[in-house]
């Protein structure tokens, strides 16, 4: 990129001097041992950047496996299949039908099990057990009443014997009441409640672990996480693979290919200017038609060192075209965009000069007084350059023809160049 553009300002000079040529300064070019190019001050775009080059990765990329073991039955697709999220793409059976359903079996009675034990923790006490000390302390109740109402009637009726049997009759039922009572409250409130934590755990684990054989029983299917490629197909329909827990076998691998990145060096020089969001013109080796806008999405905090010069590795991402043809692994070079400028005033680097206090000056031709071309200073306020172009932000028009001076010797070899000696 750098290249061209430097191909682009050389042709661009070459083209002002075919047309408006080089004028001696003052007594002709004998006199001062220079000449003299007019340029005009043009509008246009200004774009600061700078340059990096390396290779196209995938962002999303992944490794596809089973989450149990058994015999691959069917494999849906091939290496390079586009695929949508959610498409079928292999199916595994187990092996050991029956001993799968025999631990599905064993996982059931475990879990009626661990739920009985909950249950009787919770509710040590059967219904009809809690039933019967309810109408216990009712009884006793009626029974307190009846004594109390006895007792009344032998106060007022009965002999000395009567009240003192009826005394004690109270007092038996108040005795047997406080019996009930307590009964019905040991039997409402005997939990132990840390065995009832343990016990809730225990139905838990006893869920999942039924689930899980369930789960080993069926015919697994393994789907897209999301559209993509098949990158890489691992096995062959009749292939044996372990569980996980014995070894992770990948499957299937895919890759996303509507976004990729491209990972380029820059050197330590150019790297404060680069942030994250920045935009980025790619051009990709294999097509040089293809032009790409991407973002820095990532700068590497860490160095790399090479031959004593410090690079760091700063990510580009970007959309990629439909039926574009990029693949993973193709060089390509980035201009990563430190700032730019739209329609403003440009006018070469070689016409800016500084005065005495080191203000931005340019030589203007205008026309004096008597109608004749003259060189006049003219102080302006410059914006940005990249190398070739300056910004102008006041001081001149568009239009305006600014003077670059041009040595003798620059001026022979540009003669040279332009017509071959």
């Amino acid at each position: 990129m750098k290249r061209r553009k430097i191909v682009a300002v050389v042709l661009s000079c070459l083209a002002l001097v075919g047309i408006l040529g080089c004028r001696p300064i003052g007594g002709g070019a004998g006199a001062t041992g220079s000449s003299i190019e007019l340029v005009a001050v043009v509008r246009g775009d200004l774009m600061i950047s700078v340059s990096g080059s390396g290779s196209v990765d995938v962002v999303n990329e992944i490794d596809l496996s089973f989450d149990d073991g058994g015999e691959i039955e069917a494999i849906y697709v091939e290496e390079g299949d586009e695929v949508y999220r959610g498409q079928r793409l292999a199916q595994l059976v187990p092996l050991d039908e029956e001993a799968l359903e025999l631990a599905v079996t064993r996982a059931e009675a475990a879990l009626m099990q661990t739920q009985y034990s909950l249950d009787k923790a919770e509710n040590p006490f059967t219904d009809d057990e809690i039933e019967e000390a309810e109408q216990a302390v009712d009884d006793a109740e009626d029974y307190l009443d009846l004594a109390d109402d006895m007792l009344r009637y032998a106060l007022r009726h009965g002999s000395e014997w009567e009240v003192l049997q009826w005394q004690m009759e109270v007092l038996n039922a108040e005795i047997q009441l406080e019996m009930a009572e307590d009964t019905l409250d040991d039997m409402l409130n005997e939990r132990d409640e840390d065995q009832i934590a343990v016990l809730k755990k225990e139905v838990t684990a006893a869920e999942q672990a039924l689930a899980e054989a369930r789960r080993a029983l069926e015919t697994e299917v393994l789907t897209a996480p999301f559209a993509g490629v098949i990158a890489r197909v691992n096995v062959e329909e009749g292939d044996i693979i372990p569980a996980p827990s014995v070894s992770q076998v990948a499957v299937i691998q895919m890759i996303d290919n509507s976004l990729m990145e491209l990972v380029v060096e820059l050197d330590e020089i150019d790297i404060p200017g680069v942030a994250l969001g920045q935009q980025a013109v790619i051009e990709i080796d294999a097509l040089p038609e293809l032009v790409l806008e991407g973002k820095v999405s990532s700068i590497s905090p860490l160095p790399r060192l090479e031959s004593g010069v410090v690079f760091y590795s700063v990510k580009i991402s970007f959309d990629v075209p439909p039926a574009s043809g990029i693949r993973a692994g193709m060089s390509a070079t980035a201009d990563v965009v430190l700032s730019d400028r739209s329609d403003v005033l440009l006018v070469p680097d070689r016409a800016v000069k500084y005065d005495a206090q080191g203000n931005p000056v340019v030589q203007v031709m205008v026309t004096g007084a008597e109608g004749a071309s003259e060189i006049e200073e003219r102080p302006v306020v410059i914006g940005m350059s990249d190398g070739y172009q300056t910004e102008i932000i006041s001081g001149l028009v568009e239009g305006e023809m600014v003077v670059i001076e041009i040595p003798a010797e620059t001026t022979q070899d540009s003669t040279n160049f332009m017509f071959g000696g």
